[in-house]
């Protein structure tokens, strides 16, 4: 946030406010490691369970299926407690899920640790969003909210090429050894700088489910889980490609998720920024450029030079997170826990669909840059369901200032 912003009785001060971003944002950093860099160390841990790489990558729907699950439960059971409790509790259950995975016996139960790690993903970054609306003035909302997924994105850049070099060295379990530690840092952070809310003693289950009424708030959610998905079922199976098409080692291989990280990082920045100012007509840009980007990725591929700057457009589609998390926000009416936490349980569909569709490519024959075109299809099916939201909901949903 910008040092000259103004406060008022309601907000906190700036610096005040830049430590309680530091530490959501921090829990954003655990959950991307543990997100992306089990994409990115698919190979490794597929050698290490004994399964194929196909096989494995139902490792990673088994997490998404924990966000998709657990993020509507925990949100309507922890709706009425202080927000920093429950963002202390989330991290802790993310800490165990994780530890559990650094040490699983086998394929079968590192799916059920995986599940377990997922649960409370979409509710941390739900309530983490609600707890930074709310003491931020309106007009920042949006680069706020995209401030805590900043942890998320700076995870993209620095946190998976390290895990990655760490595993390529030391084993893929450290990779969810290392995760669990940054969650319990986490803990610590948000219970010395999270505001100590009294929480809202009116928030019943029945109030909290009052969002799936609402036929805006399922047009969003789809959004999200249709178009998202593009961007998972590359990332998947980039590290395969990477070798098997692009020809590059697996010493090459932290640079590439690095650099697509940094189109992430890029693409949160400027989905908070176009939010904002243009609401939801942010996300139709954002998917637009996504089905672009996904297109080129096939050709792209088979040369690194080529393959960097796709990857890096193919990243800057991550900045749709932001901006139906504010949109979310603006429908939801009194339900603002629940719809905040099914954002990312819509995300992680997207996360379970994409790699799974593009699996079912790969085995099919049309090999590992099929992804692109699969996730170009995604993207457009997500704009299509934008098309649907915006017309039915302009004349109902206030636009952002």
């Amino acid at each position: 946030m910008p040092a000259d912003t103004p406060t008022t009785p309601d907000f906190l001060p700036a610096r005040r406010l830049a430590l309680v971003l530091i530490a959501l944002a921090m829990g954003g950093f655990a959950i991307g490691v543990t997100e992306f860099a089990a994409m990115s160390v698919l190979p490794d841990f597929a050698k290490g369970l004994g399964v194929d790489e196909p096989t494995a990558g139902h490792v990673i729907s088994a997490y998404a299926a924990g966000v998709v699950i657990g993020a509507p439960i925990l949100a309507v059971l922890g709706a009425r407690l202080p927000r920093r409790f429950q963002l202390i509790g989330f991290m802790g259950l993310f800490a165990i899920g994780n530890g559990l995975s650094a040490i699983a016996p086998n394929y079968s139960t590192m799916l059920v640790f995986r599940f377990l790690s997922g649960i409370p993903h979409g509710a941390y970054f739900g309530v983490a969003a609600l707890l930074i609306a709310s003491i931020v003035p309106i007009q920042f909302r949006s680069r706020a909210v995209s401030t805590t997924l900043l942890g998320l994105t700076v995870a993209t850049v620095f946190g998976v090429p390290v895990v990655n070099m760490v595993s390529q060295n030391f084993g893929w379990r450290w990779t969810f050894a290392i995760v669990s530690a940054v969650a319990v840092l986490t803990m610590v952070l948000i219970a010395l700088f999270a505001p100590r809310d009294k929480g809202d003693p009116d928030a019943v289950p029945m109030r909290e489910l009052g969002a799936l009424r609402s036929g805006q708030v399922w047009l969003t959610l789809g959004v999200g889980a249709i178009g998202f998905g593009g961007m998972f079922c590359v990332y998947a199976y980039l590290a395969s490609t990477a070798q098997a098409v692009t020809g590059v080692g697996p010493s090459l291989l932290p640079m590439i998720f690095a650099i697509f990280g940094v189109g992430m990082m890029i693409g949160n920045i400027l989905g908070g920024w176009a939010a904002d100012r243009f609401g939801m007509k942010a996300a139709a840009g954002l998917l637009l450029w996504s089905a672009f980007a996904l297109c080129l990725y096939p050709a792209a591929a088979q040369n690194l030079s080529t393959l960097l700057p796709v990857v890096v457009m193919i990243g800057m589609g991550g900045g749709l997170g932001s901006v139906l998390q504010t949109r979310l926000m603006d429908v939801a009416g009194d339900a603002q826990t629940l719809a905040a936490a099914l954002n990312h349980s819509a995300f992680n569909l997207a996360n379970a669909l994409g790699p799974l569709l593009g699996g079912m490519a790969i085995a099919a024959g049309f090999g590992w840059t099929s992804t692109g075109f699969v996730g170009a299809g995604l993207a457009l099916g997500g704009f299509a369901i934008w098309i649907v939201a915006y017309v039915t909901g302009r004349k109902t949903v206030a636009k952002n200032p």
